[in-house]
């Protein structure tokens, strides 16, 4: 009987909570799939649209896992100097299979010096914080460079876990995961990106989200200056 293969997500305040349900319920479907929800302690944490999560294991207590995917979303700020989420992240990345993230997880795979010379995508409006730590954006849904697998904004999530699934298993066990869950997006709009979308529908998300895009990259340089400095280096894995 195969052992199973452990997965944990990082669970935390105000993540978006489809950047980790969409993988969620991809990889929670593998045939030998032993899904672990990890945090500070075992109190519940609310998503940023309300939608709680009660955590499975404490940073402390996780055991070494095969995988670490991280979400992303508004919490995300307050982890790029959490040195307990960081520290966690770097002693899992020195023995996991994968290191992955969704949206702007990213850029806390990067705070924790894990992004170092790996190329890497994030949610469009942050995609340019990436070289902060040494990263090397790319414009695409998934990106796949060695043993990290990252993927773009909150929906991308769900293509990166099957591309995770086809690694973790085979081609024929994503593809079945992915027929069970019928994914086969139809948009009412294209509009998913910022090269399909109209201008002034880029402008108007533009124009709501410059205050939170602002305290993004304030907290990202704080987080990078700290990798400059020696406090938070970690070398690549």
């Amino acid at each position: 009987m195969a052992s199973p293969l452990h997965i944990g997500f990082l669970v935390f305040p105000s993540m978006l909570q489809l950047d980790f349900t969409g993988p969620y319920a991809v990889l929670a479907a593998g045939p030998d799939a032993a899904i672990h929800m990890v945090w500070k302690d075992a109190l519940p944490v609310a998503s940023s649209d309300g939608l709680p999560f009660t955590p499975t294991v404490s940073m402390a207590d996780c055991r070494r896992l095969d995988v670490v995917c991280v979400p992303g979303g508004g919490g995300v700020q307050a982890l790029l100097s959490d040195a307990e989420t960081l520290e966690f992240l770097r002693r899992q990345a020195a023995g996991c299979r994968y290191l992955c993230s969704v949206c702007t997880g990213a850029l806390v795979l990067g705070a924790a010096g894990l992004l170092r010379g790996y190329r890497a995508t994030t949610h469009w409006l942050s995609l340019d914080l990436l070289p902060l730590f040494g990263a090397v954006p790319q414009r695409r849904r998934v990106v796949r460079d060695r043993n990290r697998i990252s993927a773009a904004g909150v929906s991308a999530g769900i293509d990166m876990a099957l591309t995770l699934a086809g690694l973790l298993w085979d081609d024929v066990t994503a593809r079945s995961i992915q027929l069970n869950m019928e994914y086969a997006p139809e948009p009412p709009y294209a509009c998913g990106t910022p090269d399909s979308a109209p201008e002034e529908v880029v402008a108007a998300v533009m124009a709501r989200t410059a205050s939170r895009r602002a305290a993004r990259r304030k907290a990202a340089q704080a987080a990078a200056a700290l990798l400059d400095t020696g406090m938070n280096a970690a070398d690549p894995v």
